[in-house]
């Protein structure tokens, strides 16, 4: 585990991670089991006494105390919490103060100049995702190769959830299926379309870049930022559409990639609706409850663009869904 974002130094990190196991330790013998010489450990150990991490032992005995984890670290983690939401805060003001600054055009659009600043941008929006993180891959090229998107598997880590629409084409690239298999191993849902307009990243559907040139020219000039508004409700619009008509890849225990249009709770779905079974029967066999049972259904309507139950029977069947 690491400590240093709590403020605490590497020799710092390993004294205390040491008396946690042992629960309480002389100095003397604290130095000896570490190998280290006592003047470092006593730094350390002040260190962590001014942090509430250690303690003297109060029957009077020359020992040193592991303060619980759960009680010291938590209430440095809360600290640091603060920390950061003041910061955001603040970042959040300056943003504003930057906006204000600017044309009115760049209360809505920023200009991003050169493949580093476009790169660096990518970067900076994945860290600063909370909910979502929407990608319209395209082409031969992306901003940051997969292996080398850190910020994407910190992301994850953090619980944001990750749809890429990946164009048909992109799939004959060296180590593009492995990648796949990789992303919806992790958990990340992974559809392809035959073709795709334009490049594009969307965070928590509050922000959106897209390249500064049309398909088909040098896209390495740039790129532009939308922020909220309605250039950022038209991107969204675009990738649900092309979502919903995309072909959901899955990668069975074999580890093969397969599109298929339908997931197997959604072919599960159709089936029990064409046995005639109501919303709550479906529900039960399922289990799951019948609001996830409903909005399956109102998925399958909209990808199939139909306004009633019985027109969805009909194209599942054209479509070979049934």
């Amino acid at each position: 585990m690491s400590l240093e974002v709590l403020g605490l130094g590497h020799v710092e990190h390993r004294v205390y991670e040491h008396l946690v196991r042992r629960r309480a330790l002389a100095p003397d013998a604290l130095c000896s089991e570490l190998g280290m010489r006592s003047s470092v450990v006593g730094q350390a150990l002040d260190a962590l006494a001014e942090r509430g991490l250690v303690a003297r032992d109060a029957a009077g005995e020359e020992r040193v105390i592991a303060a619980p984890p759960d009680v010291a670290l938590g209430a440095l983690i809360l600290k640091h919490e603060d920390q950061l939401r003041r910061a955001e805060a603040e970042m959040l003001l300056l943003e504003q103060e930057y906006r204000d600054a600017g044309s009115s055009e760049a209360q809505f659009v920023d200009l991003v100049r050169g493949p580093e600043a476009v790169r660096h941008r990518f970067n900076q929006l994945q860290r600063s995702a909370q909910r979502e993180v929407l990608l319209f891959i395209k082409g031969d090229a992306v901003a940051v190769e997969r292996d080398d998107n850190v910020e994407e598997a910190l992301a994850i880590e953090r619980g944001v959830r990750y749809r890429y629409l990946l164009e048909r084409s992109r799939l004959e690239a060296p180590g593009l299926i492995e990648a796949v298999r990789s992303a919806i191993s992790e958990g990340l849902d992974v559809r392809v379309t035959t073709e795709l307009p334009t490049r594009l990243l969307i965070v928590d559907r509050a922000v959106a870049m897209v390249p500064l040139a049309a398909a088909g020219q040098d896209q390495s000039t740039g790129a532009l930022l939308l922020h909220a508004g309605g250039l950022v409700n038209l991107a969204i619009d675009l990738f649900e559409s092309r979502w919903l008509t995309a072909s959901r890849l899955t990668a069975d225990p074999t580890g093969s990639v397969t599109a298929s249009e339908l997931a197997p709770e959604e072919r599960e779905v159709l089936a029990m609706l064409d046995l005639g079974l109501t919303d709550r029967a479906i529900a039960t066999r399922a289990g799951v409850s019948m609001r996830t049972v409903q909005r399956r259904v109102r998925d399958l309507m909209d990808r199939a663009d139909v306004e009633t139950r019985l027109q969805l029977g009909v194209v599942a069947v054209r479509r070979g869904w049934l």
